[in-house]
Parts: C-alpha cells; sequence; structure tokens
C-alpha cells in the first residue's frame, strides 16, 4: 500500500472516529459499539492507530 493509500485510510478513519464521538456527545449512541460489538476494540485501535499517523506528519504526504 503507497503513502497515498495510507493517507486515506486514516482520513476514513479520523472521520469515522468524530462521527462516533460527535454521536456519544449528541445522543448517547455509540454507534462503532453497536456496530461491531465485540469487534469495536479493534476500530478504536485502528482510528487511534491513525491519529497517531497524523500526528506524526506520516498523513502530510500526498505524492508517495
Amino acid at each position: 500500500m503507497n503513502g497515498k493509500k495510507w493517507n486515506r485510510l486514516a482520513h476514513a478513519l479520523l472521520l469515522a472516529g468524530a462521527l462516533n464521538w460527535g454521536l456519544i456527545g449528541l445522543f448517547g449512541f455509540n454507534l462503532v459499539a453497536a456496530t461491531f460489538g465485540p469487534l469495536a476494540r479493534i476500530v478504536y485501535l485502528a482510528v487511534g492507530w491513525a491519529a497517531v499517523y497524523k500526528i506524526c506528519g506520516n498523513g502530510n504526504r500526498t505524492d508517495a
């Protein structure tokens, strides 16, 4: 997977995490837990990876 694809994946995961937190804050509804059940922990880890990826600057590459 090249850098551009990792960047898109990180964007998608961060968007999903942000929407999930918005739903939790507004309605008290956790979409990730409701959708993935016991596998939600894996989704949370993936969102955390995406955040670290972006913070470290790896998500700023658009040419790779």
